[in-house]
């Protein structure tokens, strides 16, 4: 494919240097690519600090019911009369905590960083297509994150019908407290959050597609441009399904219309609506929610491609392989919704194709798992942080992955469905992996986007504690949903019959303060390295990607020159005839050199 040629700011070095930047505009009201992902990358942190603090008093609730807490009284006040838990604010918790983990962390926090950050200065670019898109899609972000906080100050409460929002319990607002106002601010926030991430997405295909440097074929791109490009096309395909849903659900709601709602009894009384379906917004969802999962993994598991062969001093193994797994992953991702849906009612014919369907999207993910433990197979492996979460992610994208086979399965599936096990499934391949993927990021980027090197042991003190916490954590639960103990119930102790599963929870929960806490010694880390850090080298990592031969000082337009022409592929580490272990993709091929693609 013949590379686009863009240097439109070649001509003017001082582009966006006329006018004195104010602190406003540098830093609030900013259009530069590398600022924005700054702005996305502290925001997702924050709405981390959030979801995670709420699924800590989770696991305490589980761990000790109706044992009064001071932590609770301090934090939800009247939903802790006496410091112990309301049943009510229980399902609130996992409502809010599942919404912001995958959607304000793992997808804004982790796309929307990387994808600003890496895609222009990866693929050689002044910057996005659009810098005012840009701008407005991070501020959507910003508001609807302050919006779904702010649910948890309504009087009567957050959004409390899971993060699925399933209908009819987010469908009548006399449902139950949290079905009012808290659940119409979930929708405002929702829709407002979708016209983000499409304006995000078409920023970055449109920006991947017109404007590579010179001699940036779509084969010479690293494979984390690759995974961003994909990310953006399914998530540009998908959110607009999601945005139907919360419309006709709005609709339901405040409308008198009967989308998803039929024959409905409260206390006796019968409601007017008729002729809707809850299985149609669970078709709706789940079509948005399973390729939610990949617009989540693929950016990590192109940014762990990039740190693994960088830090392997290998050629990645099997570019193409690599390059074919995304495409696949992004195609199979959006026929495999149903296997959500096995207990709903669903023709035993359908629920055997999404089956099918869903078991093979497992040969592109073993395609990916294999290339990267070939990649790093007798390699001469630098043990940093970012490799280690990049490893990390491997090993916990495996074992994720081997029970969705289980999940995946309609027979299997309809004995462990809506338990314990299933938590356990999602959280490891999809929210451990991912968070793994992001936290390598951070380690492997952070003087690129800070100009100062993050504390290396305290890396390793993180990694290893959110390593064995992490499993600590999720293997258990396997075992506790196996034995039947149902999610999202606030107490388990009214069943006799999960008496002797009580003390399995302790121990989840213990593994979960622990992992928790040591959050703290990152988030010290990261916001200490950025003011009082070891100031960075242009090229710490002795990496071969167009981004590290941008100069440590940020300057608008990323070059201060001409762009560096592009003659090689991303990955000639280690390459025989060369004097380093490493040459950059802007190195010019010696005569006779042949151009390695495996």
């Amino acid at each position: 494919m013949a590379a686009h040629v863009e240097d439109t700011h070649a001509h003017d070095d001082d582009h966006g240097h006329h006018h004195k930047e104010t602190f406003i505009t540098k830093y609030i009201f900013c259009q530069d690519h590398k600022m924005i992902a700054k702005q996305y990358l502290i925001t997702g942190t924050i709405m981390g600090v959030i979801g995670v603090i709420m699924s800590l008093m989770m696991r305490m609730q589980i761990a000790w019911p109706e044992e009064p807490n001071v932590i609770f009284k301090a934090l939800l006040g009247k939903w802790a009369p006496e410091g112990v838990m309301d049943a009510d604010i229980y399902l609130a918790l996992v409502t809010i905590h599942g919404t912001i983990m995958v959607f304000f962390v793992l997808t804004a926090g982790l796309s929307g960083t990387f994808s600003n950050l890496l895609i222009p200065l990866q693929i050689g670019a002044r910057d996005m297509a659009s810098g005012f898109l840009n701008m407005v899609s991070y501020w959507l972000f910003f508001i609807s994150s302050v919006i779904m906080v702010s649910s948890f100050f309504v009087e009567a409460g957050p959004a409390a019908a899971g993060w699925t929002i399933y209908p009819p319990l987010s469908a009548l607002p006399m449902a139950q407290g949290g079905s009012g106002m808290g659940m119409t601010l979930w929708l405002v926030s929702m829709a407002i959050f979708i016209a983000s991430s499409l304006l995000g997405s078409l920023n970055y295909v449109v920006t991947v597609i017109n404007l590579r440097t010179k001699g940036m074929s779509m084969t010479r791109l690293p494979l984390t441009i690759w995974a961003f490009f994909v990310t953006a096309i399914i998530g540009v395909v998908s959110f607009p399904v999601l945005l139907s849903a919360a419309l006709l659900l709005i609709m339901d709601r405040s409308f008198g219309t009967s989308f998803f709602l039929s024959d409905i009894f409260i206390q006796g009384e019968v409601l007017h609506y008729q002729g809707g379906s809850p299985v149609l917004f669970e078709h709706l969802f789940w079509f948005l929610g399973h390729p939610e999962v990949y617009i989540v993994l693929l950016p990590a598991l192109g940014i762990t491609s990039e740190i693994i062969a960088t830090n392997s001093r290998k050629p990645i193994f099997g570019y193409r392989a690599m390059v074919a797994s995304i495409i696949a992953i992004a195609f199979l991702s959006t026929i495999v919704w149903g296997h959500h849906m096995f207990i709903s009612g669903m023709n035993p014919f359908l629920g055997s194709v999404f089956t099918f369907t869903t078991l093979l999207i497992a040969i592109p993910s073993a395609v990916k798992s294999f290339n990267y433990i070939t990649t790093l197979w007798k390699g001469n492996l630098q043990m940093n942080p970012a490799m280690l979460f990049s490893i990390g992610l491997v090993s916990t994208f495996i074992t994720g992955g081997l029970t969705g086979i289980i999940l995946g399965d309609s027979a299997l599936d309809i004995n462990v469905h809506d338990t314990y096990f299933v938590v356990a499934h999602f959280h490891l391949v999809m929210g451990i992996s991912a968070l793994y993927g992001m936290f390598a990021g951070i380690y492997h980027w952070f003087p690129k986007m800070f100009g100062r090197m993050l504390n290396k042991k305290l890396g390793y003190i993180h990694f290893w504690v959110t390593a064995v916490c992490a499993y600590g954590v999720f293997f258990p639960m396997h075992f506790i949903g196996m034995a039947g103990l149902p999610r999202r119930y606030y107490t388990n102790s009214n069943f006799p019959l999960f008496d002797d599963l009580a003390n399995v929870n302790v121990v989840i929960t213990v593994f979960a303060l622990i992992g928790g806490v040591f959050q703290l010694v990152f988030l010290y880390n990261m916001f200490s390295s950025i003011f009082f850090g070891k100031k960075a080298v242009q090229n710490p990592w002795k990496s071969n990607t167009l981004d590290w031969t941008t100069p440590v000082e940020h300057i608008h337009g990323n070059w201060p020159g001409e762009i560096p022409e592009v003659h090689r592929w991303a990955y000639d580490y280690s390459k025989p005839g060369h004097d380093t272990d490493f040459v950059p993709q802007d190195v010019p091929m010696y005569e006779g050199e042949e151009e390695l693609q495996h």
